[in-house]
């Protein structure tokens, strides 16, 4: 399905492409700036507060096994002590990230003291930062400290999302008998999936994630160059070297380097309730799936089984939706997420009221462009059922004549669609998967579809509505006269008036086709 790129002066290629993208960069700053103006606001709750007052206590400190120390701010509530406590570990500052005052301020109200630590090596703490090698133990050794204080009354929760969800998965499964519950959000058991989505590099979220996190305080993302070449020297044409950047573009395939901070292995032990959530425009809604099914189905406990919840709302990593009220064309409701369900469950697990949280379906989702809200007893829903489609063409889907077509028909003897793909000259980032805010910017795909370079199938116009849940696959049979190349697969919603927009979307690298450890290249024309 792809050719030999064409041979071109690499400088006169990249004057090229800065133009091209000035544009996206403009869009991607706005994008930061009304996702700041959110974060900097109070927490959105439509629950009564428990207290009207809130008083927070700065930097304290814990000490770790190993000696170094961790630093933290207390958000107290103006209830007599001592109080339950939410805990949040993160590496985004705790007083820097615009989310946390307001975060803090949102728990103490509903009654606990919040609790918001800096981890190891970033910010205050102390230490080297190490994503997370030392989360497990640092967090075991953090809720020792809070069981300690005199204004916490020995029940702890952990909440979060993205790295500060993983904090929670990596101590759950060492049991500490204070920690009652967790409710990590867009998190990830494995982040090699997140860093190497098969087999490519998320250049535009994991790369600039790891350039960003050099040293103890985050840089300024808007000096990252996502489209420079090599991708190893990206970081030093940001003007900042980073070890960890390096890492994962030198770890291309799955090893040792990756193993060592998989939480998936031992998750399984964990014997506490659990609320994932995670969205379906989210990175790394993969891992939000993968952490509920080990603890829903690995756990050999039924009765800790049955204490996990699933919810994908209709956000984004950054839950743009809550703000905008939509995600690209669909408008979502005011509904589509909120952090009082997390609060729900906390009131259930560690203040033991009888709320009725523990009778909620095991899964909810928000149906983006249905009627909202579902529920389900398992994910996928069971009273959905797998839809196979085909492709079929007259060999000219990639030019522009509406000629490929998907339908439930298997294929006959039909001619190969071919097209030559030039690396020089990729798709935008902009209209993929790989962003933060996705469905902030989930733009129309007919210009990407009229390329050269990308075959197009389309189905017969829907006579009824279709829910598409649950995973999406595709099977390609395809040759390439290269070594080695990317294939990216798309589905596409297309509304009446022909506006294309992204569902979900995959890639894979040729090389990485048969396993994500072991490297083969193709045969070119095989």
């Amino acid at each position: 399905m792809s050719g030999a790129p064409a041979r071109r002066p690499y400088g006169g290629v990249r004057a090229r492409l800065s133009a091209d993208v000035r544009g996206v960069r403009d869009r991607a700053r706005e994008a930061y700036a009304r996702r700041f103006v959110y974060l900097r606001a109070e927490t959105p709750t439509r629950t009564p507060d428990r207290c009207a007052r809130v008083r927070r206590r700065r930097h304290l400190w814990a000490t770790m096994r190993d000696g170094v120390r961790l630093c933290a701010d207390l958000y107290e509530p103006s209830l007599p002590g001592p109080w339950p406590v939410i805990l949040i570990r993160l590496p985004y500052g705790k007083d820097a990230h615009p989310m946390m005052p307001a975060r803090g301020r949102y728990w103490a109200r509903k009654g606990y003291a919040c609790v918001i630590q800096d981890v190891r090596g970033r910010w205050r703490s102390h230490g080297r930062w190490e994503p997370l090698i030392h989360e497990a133990e640092d967090g075991y050794d953090t809720l020792d400290w809070l069981a300690s204080q005199p204004w916490c009354d020995g029940r702890i929760g952990m909440v979060g999302e993205s790295y500060y969800g993983m904090t929670q998965l990596a101590v759950a499964p060492l049991g500490h008998p204070s920690l009652r519950c967790i409710a990590p959000g867009n998190s990830s058991t494995d982040i090699y999936g997140f860093v190497h989505p098969g087999g490519t590099f998320a250049q535009t979220t994991a790369g600039l994630w790891a350039w960003e996190m050099h040293g103890r305080r985050d840089l300024n993302p808007h000096r990252f160059d996502p489209w420079h070449l090599p991708l190893l020297d990206a970081d030093e044409a940001a003007g900042t070297p980073s070890p960890l950047y390096r890492e994962y573009v030198r770890h291309w395939a799955r090893d040792a380097y990756w193993d060592a901070v998989r939480l998936d292995g031992r998750l399984a032990e964990a014997r506490i309730p659990a609320f994932h959530w995670g969205g379906v425009y989210d990175v790394l809604l993969d891992g939000t799936l993968d952490a509920w099914r080990a603890l829903r189905h690995g756990c050999p406990d039924r009765g800790i089984r049955e204490r996990q919840w699933l919810t994908v709302a209709g956000t984004d990593h950054g839950l743009t939706p809550t703000v905008t009220g939509r995600a690209g064309r669909h408008v979502v409701g005011d509904d589509v997420w909120s952090f009082d369900r997390v609060a729900r469950f906390m009131d259930r697990w560690v203040m033991d009221r009888d709320n009725g949280q523990d009778r909620d379906p095991p899964v909810q989702t928000y149906v983006v462009g249905g009627e909202g809200w579902r529920s389900a007893d398992d994910w996928p829903p069971p009273s959905s059922s797998a839809v196979t489609f085909y492709l079929h063409s007259r060999g000219r889907a990639a030019r522009r004549d509406e000629d490929g077509v998907l339908s439930a028909d298997p294929p006959v003897d039909e001619p190969p669609d071919v097209f030559r793909y030039d690396p020089h000259d990729p798709v935008t980032w902009w209209l993929g998967r790989s962003l933060w805010e996705l469905a902030t910017e989930l733009d129309d795909r007919r210009p990407v579809e009229a390329r050269h370079d990308v075959a197009v199938y389309s189905g017969a116009r829907l006579e009824a509505d279709l829910t598409v849940v649950g995973p999406v696959s595709a099977r390609l049979h395809v040759s390439s006269s290269c070594l080695d190349t990317d294939l990216t697969v798309a589905l596409v919603d297309v509304f009446p008036d022909g506006y294309a927009q992204l569902v979900q979307e995959g890639a894979r690298r040729a090389r990485f086709r048969e396993s994500d450890r072991e490297e083969r290249l193709l045969r070119p024309d095989e």
